[in-house]
């Protein structure tokens, strides 16, 4: 019984010792080939040949982070929209609905973030914003 299950797993065992052997082996590498003198310039940020200027904290507004969410969101659910389309066929009317009933709910979404000023740039336009000042302008 247990010879039977090491015939299964020898595969995945090599495969593992091959990929520990490899991680090793470049470790190793290099080190032996590394630069061994640090200089000056060694530990500057460099990219695209552009010396930088000025500090790498600076401010980003959440504009930024709300459109990448965003683009998160909406982007997993094309994966999800893509495996339905590859098993059309076999799903039948009732995946067909159920996909109709995904797509609505992220159509809500969506104009539920347009209608609040999620995705609107510059001045502060959400609807709960205009709410809270109308009523702590009336204190």
């Amino acid at each position: 019984m247990t010879n039977e299950y090491a015939t299964e797993i020898w595969p995945l065992a090599v495969y593992f010792g091959l990929v520990i052997l490899l991680v090793i082996t470049m470790l190793v590498l290099s080190w032996l080939l590394g630069q061994r003198r640090r200089e000056a310039a060694t530990n500057d940020p460099f990219e695209s040949g552009v010396v930088p200027v000025g500090s790498s904290q600076i401010r980003i507004s959440v504009e930024f982070y709300l459109i990448a969410i965003f683009f998160v969101i909406f982007d997993l659910e094309t994966v999800f929209i893509f495996a339905w389309a590859v098993a059309f066929f076999e799903l039948g009317w009732q995946g067909y609905t159920a996909m109709l009933v995904f797509i609505g709910v992220l159509v809500l979404a969506l104009v539920y973030e347009w209608r609040s000023g999620a995705l609107e740039w510059g001045n502060k336009t959400r609807v709960g914003l205009r709410e809270a000042q109308a009523a702590e302008e009336k204190l």
